[in-house]
């Protein structure tokens, strides 16, 4: 099937075009906080580079999280806007999809959440989800680590597995197939302007 996918849950921004089969990626690790003014020129270059119209796209794909709450909205807005205006189906994949599939064997996929904490999700051989998320801090992190492998793409305070978030993406999206849904934000804890007015009714 023909598809576009975006991910602009993190700093890194990632742009998948394929038709026939044939993927054009584009990657850029450090967009920051630049997605919204990049994200529409990667996707018309990538599109431009694979041959790829948006209304031959079979459906639209996005990250939808956990990640930066800003960056997760942004993706899922654009992919929204295609489907809406195309009548074509979305999938959403999860930023631990994307990790998941960058190793063998049972992992721990792990995503920094800022201030020393960090979202995490077990995955089986199978890649799906062998336990709950959550979002930890550093300690519970490390004993973790002390029983499985875990991945990411970001540095941690403990070993891991360097990911690809865009050959993550790829992998995810084709290990689902033609299995869509509707595009909902997966924040896993609330953000920290939440927390701070919630802190302040207290």
């Amino acid at each position: 099937m023909n598809f576009l996918a975006v991910d602009t849950s993190n700093e890194y921004l990632t742009v998948i075009a394929s038709k026939e089969g044939r993927a054009e990626v584009l990657f850029e690790p450090q967009c920051g906080m630049q997605h919204s003014v990049r994200l529409m020129g990667a996707v018309e270059e990538t599109l431009g580079k694979a041959g790829l119209s948006p209304a031959e796209c079979d459906f639209f794909a996005a990250v939808i999280g956990p990640g930066s709450f800003t960056g997760i909205r942004i993706g899922i807005s654009a992919a929204k806007g295609f489907c809406s205006a195309l009548g074509k189906p979305a999938m959403g994949i999860t930023s631990f999809c994307t990790l998941a599939y960058n190793a063998e064997g049972r992992l721990l996929a792990a995503v920094p959440a800022g201030r020393g904490f960090y979202y995490v999700c077990p995955f089986g051989e199978d890649k799906r989800p062998s336990g709950e998320a959550r979002c930890i801090d550093g300690e519970a992190l490390a004993r973790l680590a002390e029983k499985d492998a875990v991945c990411s793409y970001f540095p941690l305070p403990v070993p891991f597995v360097k990911a690809d978030p865009a050959a993550g993406l790829l992998a995810a999206i084709a290990a689902r197939g033609t299995r869509f849904g509707a595009l909902s934000a997966f924040y896993l804890k609330k953000s920290q302007a939440e927390e701070a007015r919630e802190g302040e009714r207290a």
